[in-house]
Formats: structure tokens, C-alpha cells, sequence
């Protein structure tokens, strides 16, 4: 396409009507319109180590004042495009910063979950290999107000302590899944967060053992048998001593490996 022909598309696209801003007279505001389901590369950042490249599903929104017609879709992934920085909880922040503004809002959030991955050692193999983590960060600005929150979802192992001390051998264990939401006042990495969550756990879980790790996992959560209450109230502690976190939710879900359902139990806290 010659330079002439673009040149009359720019002028003709100049004068197209921009249907989103005219007024609405319905006189309703709507809290949250955006784009939702967005697949998008990224880097994420989980801790000292290079960020890894991932695949985030975005969600990205704005409030809508009730005069406004609608928003301007094309915008969200405008901005995702031009972001460059290696994602964390601040990087998304920063993100929304440039959201707003954008948008013509002063409200809004952002939601990135991702599959995160760490590389671990095996306990007495050393054998290496990768275990993938749920993540999930949150930006919002409400009220003048900017909330960061950043989510894990760690899978463990946890040990029936009932089970092991009523029993002349052996303990019922299982495989769950510990979910810790933080609210952010500063720095947090993903890998403290999962820490957190592993330390507390009857024992951790790598992705590859072998024969002597398998006993070394055995015989470590028959030490360490923790209820399902056990698991998010040592969690709660741990993030009671955090600095960073100024509030936070725990759950955890264990599923029963001699019940054809799960033991749950989810508290919430803040530090003043």
C-alpha cells in the first residue's frame, strides 16, 4: 500500500465516530468491564533466581462511570503488549499505574494467574527436577486506595497424627493442596510464600524421587504428622513474623486417603 492510500486511511480512521465514549442515559455505573481470558507470554518473577517464561491468563478491568457508554476494549491489550518488565506483584501494580490512566479511569484491577515452577533436589538423591505451583496476583486501585495481593496454591504431604498414635504400624497420609492469599505492604517473593507453605507441611513434594528419597519422605512425615488444622495455623504463624504482609487468608484441602472425601479448613488474620 502506497504512501498516499495509508495516509487517506489514517484521515478516514481520524473521522470515525468513537461510539464508547458518547453519553448513556441509563444513569447506571458499572464496577467492573474489561477483558477476561487473556493467554499471554510472560517472564514471571518468583524469587533470586532468572524469571522463567509462562503463560498468564489476564484479567483486566476498570470501572465505568454511569454516564459513559462503554470502555475501550482494544486498550487492555494495548497496554499488556507494551508491558516489558518481568512480572511480579509490583510489576502488576506498575501495570495497573499505566492501565488507568489509559482507560481514562480511576478504578480498576488486574488478576494474573500462571503456573509457576521451581527447580528442587531430591533430599538425599539430589536428583533434580521441577514442581509446578498454582500462582495468582491481584492489583486493584478502589476508592484511591491500591491493594497488591499475590496467591499460592503449594501441594504437600500431610500425615494423620491420630492415625499414626492409635496405630500399632503404619499412617494414614495424603497428598494436599495448602492455599495462602497475602495482602501486600512490601516486597514478597513466591518462593518465601511457598517456603512458608512447605515448611509447615508433614513434608514437602519434588517432582522426581528415588528409592532412598522415598524412604526419607515416608519416615519424615511419620515424624512430623500435622491435622489439617495443624497445616494452616503453623502457616498463619509464619506469616504472622512477615513484615511484608499486612493481612492474609490459609486454607487447606487434604485429600483423604481413607475417605471418599477431604478435610478442609481455611482461617483469615492481619498484622497490625
Amino acid at each position: 500500500m502506497n504512501s498516499p492510500d495509508l495516509l487517506l486511511l489514517r484521515e478516514q480512521a481520524a473521522a470515525l465516530p468513537d461510539v464508547q465514549s458518547s453519553p448513556d442515559r441509563r444513569s447506571i455505573a458499572i464496577q467492573k468491564v474489561g477483558v477476561r481470558d487473556v493467554r499471554y507470554p510472560l517472564r514471571l518473577r518468583g524469587g533470586a533466581d532468572e524469571a522463567q517464561a509462562t503463560i498468564g491468563n489476564f484479567q483486566m478491568t476498570v470501572a465505568l462511570p454511569p454516564e459513559v457508554k462503554g470502555t475501550h476494549m482494544s486498550r487492555f491489550l494495548e497496554v499488556l503488549d507494551a508491558h516489558a518488565a518481568d512480572m511480579d506483584a509490583q510489576a502488576l501494580g506498575a501495570l495497573l499505574d499505566t492501565m488507568l490512566p489509559r482507560l481514562g479511569a480511576s478504578e480498576g484491577a488486574i488478576t494474573l494467574r500462571a503456573t509457576y515452577f521451581r527447580r528442587k533436589s531430591a533430599p538425599v538423591s539430589g536428583v533434580s527436577s521441577l514442581l509446578d505451583y498454582g500462582v495468582s496476583l491481584h492489583a486493584e486501585s478502589r476508592a484511591g486506595q491500591r491493594v497488591l495481593r499475590q496467591s499460592v496454591e503449594v501441594p504437600v504431604t500431610s500425615l494423620c497424627p491420630c492415625s499414626r498414635d492409635i496405630s500399632d504400624y503404619g499412617a494414614h497420609n495424603q497428598r494436599s493442596i495448602i492455599s495462602i492469599g497475602v495482602e501486600l505492604r512490601g516486597p514478597f517473593t513466591l518462593d518465601e510464600q511457598i517456603g512458608i507453605a512447605e515448611t509447615a507441611a508433614s513434608c514437602q513434594l519434588w517432582g522426581l524421587l528415588k528409592r532412598p528419597d522415598e524412604k526419607y519422605v515416608t519416615e519424615y512425615a511419620y515424624d512430623h504428622p500435622k491435622f489439617v488444622e495443624d497445616l494452616v495455623r503453623d502457616v498463619a504463624l509464619a506469616l504472622r513474623a512477615q513484615p511484608a504482609v499486612a493481612a492474609y487468608t490459609v486454607a487447606s484441602e487434604n485429600f483423604e486417603s481413607i475417605h471418599n472425601h477431604s478435610a478442609y479448613a481455611w482461617l483469615e488474620g492481619r498484622n497490625d
